[in-house]
């Protein structure tokens, strides 16, 4: 299959998309690239005791956290440029 355009062009393009539109595009293209999942349950599994390591991490004091205005201030400056 013949690309029409280049990475460079299609990356402009891309984020002319509104927030939305391009979140789909991501999460199209990140599942192209995904294996099939052949066994949800243990998926599902998975994720769970991942959340609980990580609860346990905040409860023993383990884990790094970053203070809320800390993200805040990161996220306006990535979306607002501000």
């Amino acid at each position: 299959m013949a690309m029409a355009q280049s990475m460079g062009e299609l990356e402009q393009d891309a984020l002319q998309l509104s927030a939305e539109d391009r979140a789909r595009l991501a999460v199209s293209l990140l599942c192209s690239l995904e294996e099939p999942v052949e066994n949800p349950v243990e998926v599902e599994n998975l994720w769970i005791t991942e959340a609980k390591r990580r609860a346990q991490q905040i409860k023993d004091g383990s884990a790094t956290g970053i203070p809320v205005a800390d993200v805040l201030a990161r996220l306006k400056f990535k979306y607002e440029g501000t």
